[in-house]
């Protein structure tokens, strides 16, 4: 049954999202489990796509975004099973044997697919891909993975300057090479990477701070020789390489756990545990960025999933302080940045967010969006070049809000909402399936208690 305190209206494939909590309050309580984890879900198919034998995956994400990447790479040769959280199996069809698609590759609204998938056709020789995706994917910037391909020796074509999609690839012999990224990025990363598994010799990536490794792990658990510094943040990985289908578990994901998290530590009267999260270190900037506020999480259970670590998060609800939040950590909880600002807007004093460009250019420029919805709710906000400023503790008022067709924005609003006064609205709250196909039943089923 649906909660009173949330209803939903579909016009096509519209949806648009009420949330009224009572007036005597709402505190959400008990465990829960969250969606296998989006990077490691799309890394998964990609390797097993591309490696010699059969892979298993357990948990994998069933959102928008792993289906593109499932649906580009049966189109390019590979055996994948019909897509469950249970097992997929991929037949992998050894790296180099990609076959040349009869179509236009659509990677959907996936930057992750995109960018990753151009580094493995770059390096497949004598062959032409033509890569595409929606509006939003065609909006996003792919010059900072074409620049360094094309250093490595691909040959990729595109709109404006061949910086936009749709993209043209013709498969060429790449190079090895050093590549020094200017920005902290695990989608740049990992495209270098991934094109230098048929490159003779070794290929490095080196940032200016630590990215997520989910890539460096799992080549190195198919088989790839993989070399990590941290000393020079730098991963390296020699080839050819041939890489082995391998069993593969796909832990939760911690960006969809940042939703619970922050709704536990803002709603009053919550005591709630998520299961099963992924608790790579490259990935926990949201439980730092909490424990700066004074939110009261605890990691229950911890534990090793195939190579990745695996907790269950309690979070309980407590008084939050605003602070500052830049710098390294923010490469480490770059998505979870529209939730921590909704964080912010319950906490005492200000909260100031820093080196946060890059959201300008993810599915909608996050940076922008959250600033002028959260306003819209009440919140004390100010857009910065690179962040934002959130000055909290002030009661939020319902209001009329829009995703922006941005999953996470719609997730963030949906939990921003259940502290505020009256009924909210959110227009196109579809957009949370993207992620988190299963983010409405949920937030439902807490909320009737």
């Amino acid at each position: 049954m649906p909660s009173p305190i949330i209803t939903s209206r579909t016009n096509g494939t519209r949806q648009q999202l009420a949330i009224a909590p009572p007036a005597d309050g709402l505190a959400l309580t008990g465990r829960i489990r969250i969606p296998g984890d989006k990077s490691i879900s799309h890394r998964a198919l990609m390797l097993g796509a591309i490696a010699q034998g059969e892979t298993t995956i357990s948990g994998l994400l069933l959102g928008e975004d792993p289906r593109s990447t499932a649906a580009c790479f049966r189109a390019l040769g590979a055996t994948i099973s019909e897509l469950n959280e249970t097992q997929v199996t991929v037949q992998g069809i050894g790296l180099g044997n990609l076959a040349e698609p009869t179509d236009v590759l659509d990677a959907g609204n996936s930057g992750t697919t995109m960018r990753l998938m151009l580094g493995i056709l770059a390096s497949h020789r004598d062959r032409l891909f033509t890569v595409t995706g929606d509006s939003s994917l065609r909006s996003r910037p792919m010059g900072r993975v074409i620049n360094p391909l094309r250093q490595m020796g691909a040959q990729i074509w595109g709109r404006q300057n061949d910086t936009l999609a749709p993209l043209a690839v013709r498969g060429s012999q790449l190079t090895p090479m050093t590549y020094r990224s200017p920005i902290a990025s695990a989608q740049v990363k990992s495209c270098i990477l991934l094109a230098g598994l048929m490159a003779e010799g070794a290929t490095t990536v080196i940032e200016p701070s630590l990215s997520r490794d989910h890539s460096e792990r799992m080549l190195a658990a198919f088989g790839a020789e993989v070399i990590v510094d941290p000393e020079t943040v730098s991963a390296t990985v020699v080839g050819p390489a041939k890489l082995t289908g391998r069993p593969v578990i796909v832990p939760g994901d911690i960006s969809s756990a940042a939703f619970w998290l922050v709704a536990a530590a803002i709603v009053p009267g919550s005591d709630l545990v998520v299961e099963n999260v992924g608790i790579n270190p490259t990935r926990t900037g949201i439980l730092d960025a909490l424990a700066l506020m004074g939110a009261d999480i605890t990691l229950e259970n911890e534990r090793d999933a195939a190579g990745e670590p695996v907790a269950d998060i309690r979070a309980r609800y407590g008084p939050l302080t605003g602070c500052e939040l830049s710098g390294d950590l923010i490469p480490r909880a770059i998505d979870e940045i529209p939730i921590l600002a909704v964080a912010a807007a319950a906490a005492t004093g200000k909260t100031t967010i820093r080196d946060a460009a890059e959201l300008r250019v993810k599915e909608s420029d996050r940076l922008a969006v959250t600033a002028s919805e959260l306003a819209r709710l009440g919140v004390a906000i100010a857009e910065l070049p690179d962040g934002l400023e959130i000055t909290g503790g002030q009661p939020l008022v319902g209001a009329a809000v829009d995703s922006h067709t941005d999953h996470r924005i719609a997730m963030a609003l949906a939990i921003a909402a259940l502290t505020a006064q009256g009924c909210t609205t959110i227009d196109r709250a579809e957009a949370a399936a993207i992620s988190y196909p299963s983010f409405i039943e949920t937030l439902s089923d807490l909320c009737q208690g």
